[in-house]
């Protein structure tokens, strides 16, 4: 185990932070990040207009950090609580951070008239290519949430150069079946379309619950003015297609995958990561969670983050503060196609900050 953090330490090259931080300008450099409301720009592409927000300063040096939303959100709403947490920033202020919201989804956007072909997911994943051309941007490191995920992937697959990176949080692979499409069928019978599309953003506890964010996203739904783009979007994810990956077709880039404990898309998740390869995939489930981990454990998400980031090659001089204070978090290699589970390997020890993180060649399960 030595070994091998010595050899990342040694093979690390692209190092972000080479000095001790003046505390005054980090201070100032966080507090414009948080006033940051982005520059939006409206990208022609092939296939339609996308509506996307940038942060940060553009630069070819080294890869965007690219998101993409789930349905019944926006790039605003499902990741400003993560950007523009504080131990967040430590990252931000180091990369170009792109929003891509998908085809009217914005806020504000004007719904479309009756009749609107929407495009399908695969023609989603496409019109990201004239994003990256728009800034003059090689590669990206893909942070994507539900629908978001499945267009990231499918990007990333027809496009491996552009993706150094990709951080999944509940993604499902599979196409919907007749077992799940008979139940959509019931749902919206018996249910308001907000109501769909809560049950698919958040776990049955938190709905029971009635928490505050659930009643936040219950509100801003049932009174959104493009309401009728969502309800397409979410027509569209839900006709996606099988992704034809498996251990031996699969990314070429580093990824980890991310689902709280309770998400109602927990076995997709697992599933999804029995297909990938082991030697390039991390798992990470995290403990009271729920169906956003991104909105409601943001310290936990941020410090996998930056775990992920510096497994490849960026940010080796980042302290990681709240995980390696807490306690010792135990990472397990995953679930082999047999059910067997092999070595078991230890993300930070005792109370050390600072330590390089493992190699993102190890497949690990994190329950946090």
């Amino acid at each position: 185990m030595t070994t091998e953090m010595q050899e990342i330490a040694i093979t690390e090259d692209k190092p972000l932070l080479t000095g001790q931080a003046d505390t005054a300008k980090d201070a100032e450099v966080a507090a414009m990040i948080l006033l940051d409301q982005g520059q939006e720009h409206s990208i022609e592409t092939p296939h339609g207009v996308l509506h996307v927000t940038l942060h940060g300063t553009r630069t070819t040096r080294r890869p965007a950090i690219l998101t993409f939303h789930d349905v019944g959100l926006d790039g605003k709403s499902c990741f400003s609580p993560l950007f523009k947490f504080e131990e967040m920033q430590e990252i931000v202020k180091n990369f170009t951070v792109i929003h891509v919201d998908a085809p009217g989804q914005e806020e504000g956007a004007a719904a479309y008239p009756p009749g609107y072909q929407y495009p399908c997911m695969d023609t989603i994943a496409e019109m990201i290519s004239s994003v990256l051309q728009f800034f003059n941007i090689r590669t990206v490191i893909g942070v994507g949430v539900g629908a978001g995920a499945y267009i990231l992937s499918k990007f990333t697959l027809a496009n491996p150069d552009a993706v150094e990176g990709l951080v999944l949080i509940n993604i499902d692979i599979n196409a919907r079946g007749w077992m799940d499409w008979a139940a959509q069928k019931l749902s919206s019978v018996t249910h308001t379309f907000t109501e769909q599309i809560l049950s698919h953003l958040f776990s049955q506890e938190e709905l029971s619950s009635h928490t505050d964010l659930v009643q936040t996203h219950r509100e801003r739904i049932h009174k959104a003015s493009n309401l009728v783009n969502i309800e397409l979007f979410w027509k569209s994810y839900n006709s996606r297609r099988d992704m034809s990956i498996d251990r031996n077709s699969t990314f070429k880039c580093p990824v980890m995958l991310v689902v709280g404990d309770q998400s109602p898309y927990e076995e997709a998740a697992v599933e999804c990561n029995s297909r990938l390869d082991p030697t390039t995939t991390s798992f990470l489930k995290m403990a009271d969670a729920g169906g956003l981990p991104q909105l409601t454990q943001p310290a936990k998400l941020t410090e996998a983050f930056k775990y992920f980031i510096q497994g490849m090659g960026y940010m080796a001089s980042s302290c990681m503060t709240r995980l390696s204070r807490s306690r010792t978090t135990s990472l397990s290699s995953s679930v082999s196609m047999d059910g067997s589970r092999s070595r078991s390997r230890t993300l930070s020890q005792g109370s050390q900050g600072g330590q390089m993180p493992p190699s993102p060649s190890q497949t690990m399960e994190v329950s946090c």
